[in-house]
């Protein structure tokens, strides 16, 4: 082999190498890749692995295929009572159309990331438009994002993308829708309370009549019972006095004037004008006119 052909056969090689790599291309795993002739798509979503195409003839655009955020700057929306919420959302998505995707944006993300959020906006104002404040924020707020989700989802599907979910991160209010919400949310509070006041008053007043009721009922029957007992006293009292008067109806009649002196006489600074042949002095006239 003469010294010429050794030469060659290196450039073929080499010339060889550099034909099949221009004409291989590798799609990786998280990738999807269209194929274009003279810019118009001749093949698309490729496999992930080694690919063939036409070295000078054909261009391969590669674009992430894996889930991505679009975290949307908060915007102003306005619910059925015609009130203002301040709403910051987000979106994941992928795409899942290659070609679709680069015949709607041109494979532009900053263009995708403008498409996507109009269509979340249009989406957000459509459903907050149905729905009040509070059924905003409350439980049905999960049910809202999964019905825009379902809504961005069929709009993106014309960008060759998949909407695969849209989170509402925070709702909040205007200030002047604020001071409104709060100021009836006070009132309502007031209200509650005033009506928890009158509830309470009308119930003290029934226990309060009640007690009185019972205190009266309690009195009487006490003083029945007293007065009862009063008389059994005194009936008993006379019994024995009778009695006793029985036995020795002259110590009684003495022992009479005894407490009577002891009660008339015994009161302090007391004046009597009583003849001297009284009865009430009949024992001490009695005394005196005893012989010595």
């Amino acid at each position: 082999m003469d010294d010429s052909k050794k030469i060659l056969i290196p450039i073929a090689v080499a010339l060889l190498a550099v034909i099949l790599w221009a004409s291989t291309f590798v799609v990786k795993e998280w990738e999807t890749a269209i194929k274009l002739r003279l810019g118009e798509i001749v093949g698309s979503d490729y496999e992930p692995g080694l690919h063939f195409k036409v070295p000078l003839l054909n261009n391969i655009l590669t674009f992430d295929q894996r889930i991505q955020t679009l975290d949307s700057r908060p915007e102003r929306f306005l619910t059925i009572e015609k009130k203002d919420v301040i709403v910051d959302s987000y979106a994941k998505w992928r795409i899942n159309n290659a070609a679709q995707f680069f015949r709607s944006t041109g494979g532009d993300s900053a263009r995708t990331a403008r498409l996507l959020s109009e269509r979340i906006n249009t989406s957000l104002r459509d459903e907050f438009g149905k729905r009040t404040i509070q059924e905003v924020v409350s439980e049905d707020r999960m049910e809202l994002m999964k019905l825009l989700t379902k809504a961005v989802d069929a709009q993106a599907a014309e960008l060759g993308v998949e909407v695969v979910d849209v989170r509402v991160k925070k709702i909040d209010l205007p200030p002047e829708v604020s001071e409104s919400v709060y100021n009836r949310m006070r009132a309502e509070r007031e209200r509650v309370a005033r009506d928890l006041r009158a509830k309470g008053s009308e119930a003290a007043e029934r226990i309060r009549a009640d007690a009185d009721r019972q205190r009266t009922v309690i009195l009487a029957d006490a003083y029945r019972e007293a007065e009862e007992t009063r008389g059994r006293g005194d009936g008993k009292a006379a019994e024995i006095f009778a009695a006793a008067f029985e036995q020795d109806p002259e110590f009684f009649a003495f022992y009479r004037s005894l407490t009577a002196y002891r009660t008339a006489l015994g009161a302090g600074d007391t004046t009597l004008v009583l003849a001297p042949d009284s009865d009430f002095f009949k024992f001490f006239n009695q005394q005196y006119s005893t012989p010595r």
